[in-house]
């Protein structure tokens, strides 16, 4: 499922094939959360701004419109009209960050929906069970994702927690795959390494669901409140303890200087809603670094967002009439500034592919680790 082409250093070439098409890697995941970019991007847009693989959400398309639902009309691919591979969240996140109040048991979760208030209950079994009617590609294991700071104690006792999640959550997913209406019955688990800063829980952490012999593995619980190079060294100790054959995933990371770095420090996967986001208010992403639509000095401004873009918006509107539509509120200024940004990740992930291919990718980090989260 996945083939490692080439290496530089750390850096790694790859290729992962799953149910719905071949990723080539490394690569940036597009968040469309509840099966929609926000920024009115189609399905169709994806494919135009150049998406290898797209991201949903497990506890949001539970609570609406509800996984049984998305079920009965065909799995998620069908009802998004997305024809690409699709990876789910488990809901572990949104649960510990949305959920004001929520008690953690051995079985699960029971906490209270950030819709309607009403009461939940998730663990391993109903996580993958959601999954699995959604029918996505890639299913991330029911894990929990624990606060910076944290203390150790409480982190090990998490840890070890998150491990037996992991297994539940792998004796789940094969029962659902064997089931006569499975929507996707080739759908693939990727487990999920946590320890906050912890480099000796991490580790471990690590070496314990590595003997589950997953198809993937992912680095959890980091980007929410450790600084830059806690995460980077993080990111290190973890990464030899990983198989090396199968494909790694930094969850929820990040600015195109973190990505770079995550690359050359040997992660395949990425995900963040940072493009996206920004772009709805204004911060475009550009080859000398990031800058702010809506500052005066744009008023006039005919060139294009970047000059390096060939985005369908930098191929036909200027700084001037993108400045104006957000002044103006238009809904347009959002759609243009997300498919910009979206394009500019997706970019950026085929010129380190290219680099790693021409074995130049050091080079390109030196350059460009730093410039491209300047603020102009």
């Amino acid at each position: 499922m996945f083939r490692l082409i080439k290496t530089e250093g750390h850096a790694r070439l790859g290729e992962f094939t799953c149910p719905h098409g071949a990723v080539q890697t490394p690569v940036f995941m597009n968040v469309g959360t509840q099966a929609a970019i926000k920024g009115a991007l189609s399905a169709r847009d994806l494919k135009d701004i150049g998406c290898q693989i797209e991201l949903s959400n497990t506890y949001h398309l539970h609570v609406r419109p509800g996984d049984g639902l998305i079920k009965d009309l065909g799995g998620l691919h069908k009802f998004m009209t997305w024809d690409g591979p699709i990876l789910t969240d488990s809901g572990g996140f949104q649960i510990f960050s949305l959920a004001e109040l929520r008690k953690i048991t051995e079985e699960g979760v029971q906490f209270n929906s950030h819709v309607d208030g009403r009461h939940i209950f998730m663990g391993p079994e109903e996580s993958m069970r959601i999954q699995s009617n959604l029918g996505s590609d890639i299913a991330m294991a029911f894990d929990e994702c624990i606060k910076i700071p944290s203390p150790y104690e409480y982190v090990r006792q998490s840890c070890a927690r998150t491990a037996r999640w992991l297994a539940r959550c792998k004796a789940a997913l094969d029962s659902f795959n064997s089931e006569p209406g499975a929507v996707n019955p080739g759908q693939v688990l990727f487990g999920i390494n946590q320890g906050a800063v912890y480099h000796d829980l991490r580790i471990e952490h690590m070496q314990r669901i590595a003997e589950l012999d997953l198809p993937g593995y992912a680095i959890g619980g980091l980007a929410v409140g450790e600084t830059t190079q806690e995460m980077y060294d993080t990111i290190e100790a973890v990464e030899e303890h990983m198989p090396a054959d199968r494909p790694r995933y930094l969850m929820g990371v990040g600015t195109p200087g973190n990505i770079i770095e995550g690359v050359w420090r040997g992660v395949d996967f990425f995900d963040c809603v940072m493009p996206a986001r920004n772009g709805r208010h204004g911060h475009l992403f550009t080859w000398s670094g990031v800058i702010n639509i809506k500052n005066a000095k744009y008023e006039r401004d005919e060139s294009p967002i970047d000059s390096d873009c060939s985005c369908p918006v930098c191929s036909r509107y200027s700084r001037a009439y993108l400045r104006h539509l957000f002044k103006a509120e238009e809904m347009l200024a959002m759609r243009f500034a997300v498919t910009h940004n979206l394009w500019f990740y997706n970019k950026l992930m085929e010129r380190i592919r290219g680099e790693l291919e021409g074995g130049t990718f050091g080079e390109f980090r030196h350059r460009y680790a730093n410039a491209l989260d300047k603020r102009i």
